[in-house]
């Protein structure tokens, strides 16, 4: 089985949901660092607050790899597919 194109608005598209969970994940990691270091701050006596930007991790992460991961996705299909016209695709072995 030879890979000779691929259509980049489809892939740029399963990606970008890929990505934007992944960022959901990075997001809820974020959000409980910031909240640990809020916790800290606050136990310190510190005026420094982490809490509201921790929870807004959980909504800017995903949107932000969500975007950017369409975007490289989409950059990355054009570039396989003139290189798949060039090398003739990639070539995979199944059972």
């Amino acid at each position: 089985m030879v890979i000779r194109r691929v259509e980049p608005l489809a892939a740029a598209k399963v990606l970008a949901l890929c990505y934007a969970a992944l960022g959901l994940i990075v997001g809820i990691f974020f959000a409980a660092f910031s909240s640990l270091l809020s916790g800290l701050a606050s136990a310190t006596g510190s005026k420094v607050g982490f809490g509201g930007f921790g929870v807004m991790s959980i909504i800017i992460m995903p949107i932000l790899y969500g975007c950017i991961g369409f975007v490289m996705t989409l950059i990355g299909a054009v570039i396989y597919n003139w290189a798949a016209g060039i090398a003739g695709g990639i070539r995979f072995e199944t059972d």
